[in-house]
């Protein structure tokens, strides 16, 4: 069996592959590519030959799947799998299997440090200092007695919610699947929208979701409301977003994705929106989440060796 590692995973290159040694012993040759590259050619020529795929949010396309010709399994060290060509992996019966939960912890305190920057004007006061200035029209506001609103109630969501409380909220929910989380009030999403002070977005990208933040639900949102997502791009109407704040029809927003992967173009329309801050979809790029990454990632190849394929798509 051989195992090409198709893009760095975010962990140093002789730990990564002490781990993988660690792992899956001598059951596969391990390739490792530490270059991300994008186009077809090149991502067909560093695959053609594997029977297993590691990556990470590289996006594959059903060409690139076609032109692995022995590939018998895609490792994939990402949560969601809208990169993959996942059409053509049924069809070939490609197993598929992603790493859930090693970024809970990561994605949540970045939605936490994106919500409190905006209420506390951090960005903002740490430029007024070094400028000699004072707090005058940089007082904040407190997390405490806020209405909360957790749009998507999976694992990340769930320990949003929590965090929440911790905090002092009034927490509400939106999910498809209602759950039993205490001190958490699952409603409709208009109620949702309408109600809180405060919007978390943790859904994946699907048909259903794409575009679930249009201009109409926008206008439902208190105009003293913060949206946060570090979802998936999509999930937003980015220009609809972008005029709602420039407007003033909500206060600000957190946004760590977008339609594309970084770089984003300097005239996107989010970045050219007031009270926004933006981050490079790094939400879940801890050094700890990534290392948990990894773990899932081999732990995964070898239960697939194994014969009892794990977390599978």
């Amino acid at each position: 069996m051989k195992l090409v590692i198709i893009e760095p995973l975010g962990v140093e290159k002789e730990k990564l592959l002490n781990m993988a040694k660690d792992t899956l012993g001598n059951s596969v040759e391990v390739v490792y590519y530490d270059t991300k590259v994008t186009d077809t050619e090149t991502l067909i020529e560093r695959g053609k030959d594997a029977d297993i795929i590691a990556v990470s949010n590289l996006p594959l396309n059903g060409d690139v799947i076609n032109g692995c010709k022995n590939l018998k399994m895609l490792a994939v060290a990402f949560t969601g799998v809208d990169h993959i060509a996942m059409n053509v992996c049924k069809e070939r019966k490609i197993t598929v299997c992603n790493c859930a939960g090693y970024s809970n912890a990561a994605v949540s305190d970045l939605v936490f440090g994106l919500l409190i920057s905006i209420y506390r004007n951090i960005i903002d006061c740490n430029k007024v200092v070094r400028e000699s200035g004072t707090k005058d029209g940089l007082v904040g506001f407190e997390l405490e007695g806020k209405n909360f609103g957790v749009i998507g109630t999976g694992a990340i969501g769930t320990r949003v919610a929590t965090i929440a409380k911790a905090f002092g909220c009034d927490v509400y929910a939106y999910s498809r699947t209602i759950k039993e989380i205490e001190g958490v009030k699952f409603v409709d999403l208009d109620t949702l929208l309408s109600t809180c002070d405060i919007v978390s977005l943790h859904v994946p990208l699907t048909n259903e979701t794409k575009g679930l933040i249009n201009s109409e639900r926008l206008s439902m949102m208190k105009p003293n409301a913060i949206l946060i997502n570090t979802s998936r791009g999509p999930v937003v109407d980015s220009n609809a977003l972008a005029e709602s704040l420039n407007n003033d029809k909500i206060a600000g927003a957190g946004v760590d994705v977008f339609e594309i992967e970084p770089p984003i173009a300097k005239d996107h329309p989010l970045l050219n929106a007031k009270n926004l801050i933006a981050t490079p979809h790094v939400a879940f790029a801890t050094k700890e989440a990534l290392i948990k990454r990894a773990v899932i990632v081999f732990d995964n190849i070898k239960a697939f060796l194994d014969g009892t394929p794990q977390n599978i798509i």
